[in-house]
């Protein structure tokens, strides 16, 4: 079994239905219908409009999924399951001389759009949409928590000050040097980017690191926002 790492301080919200967890979630027995309704909220809570739909082929395409089921066999079966309990309404429709399976929660909205695909009054527009789950990178909340120390509410005040003030990859950096200097406090941490801020981030101080460990750090791009939007 594979080990998972945490929640972080300040995830984005995934918003589901409570009726998921009073009516659905007792009545789901099979791994792979779970796996497709979680990844099905996941998907039309990313997506903008009024009528909002998963086809089969993002699906089939998202790699992190994917790697979650046994085989493409494995999430059509997730998917029909997912159908015939009343999860979800299935359409298809010709894309381009294609046929295209569109899923839509079983919801008011999700019964007028497929109402409105039957009476020919509405119809997916055909542009893909790169749609696919992502490995969420740690934002400076799990890196100061993984290398300085608890986060207090004082801390996690001065966190989001800095946030505001310096770009992400400062913060960052300031942990990094901090870390090699063995000076493991937010005050240091603090007057590195006061530096940086007043003298220029190009400044080579006494406690700068030449190489810095990116393993221990991972990668410093993006951060927690919309986990879920």
């Amino acid at each position: 079994m594979q080990s998972f790492s945490g929640f972080p301080s300040h995830p984005s919200q995934l918003r589901i239905p409570s009726t998921f967890f009073s009516e659905l979630l007792p009545s789901i027995d099979h791994l792979a219908e779970l796996k497709v309704t979680l990844y099905c909220f996941w998907a039309v809570n990313r997506q903008d409009g009024k009528y909002r739909y998963v086809r089969l082929t993002e699906a089939l395409s998202d790699d992190l999924l994917m790697a979650g089921l046994e085989s493409e066999a494995a999430l059509r079966d997730g998917f029909e399951r997912a159908v015939t309990r009343g999860t979800l309404l299935h359409v298809e429709l010709d894309f381009y001389g294609q046929a295209e399976q569109l899923y839509f929660f079983n919801s008011p909205i999700g019964r007028q759009a497929v109402e409105a695909i039957q009476d020919g009054r509405w119809i997916p527009d055909g542009m893909q949409r790169p749609i696919h789950l992502i490995i969420e990178r740690p934002n400076i909340f799990i890196i100061y928590e993984n290398n300085i120390g608890a986060i207090t509410p004082m801390i996690a005040d001065e966190l989001q000050a800095a946030e505001a003030d310096y770009p992400t990859e400062w913060i960052v950096d300031a942990i990094e040097i901090a870390v090699k200097a063995n000076k493991r406090s937010w005050r240091y941490i603090q007057s590195i980017l006061n530096r940086w801020a007043t003298e220029g981030k190009d400044v080579i101080t006494s406690h700068d690191a030449t190489q810095r460990p990116a393993s221990q750090f991972g990668d410093k791009k993006g951060d927690y926002s919309d986990f879920f939007s």
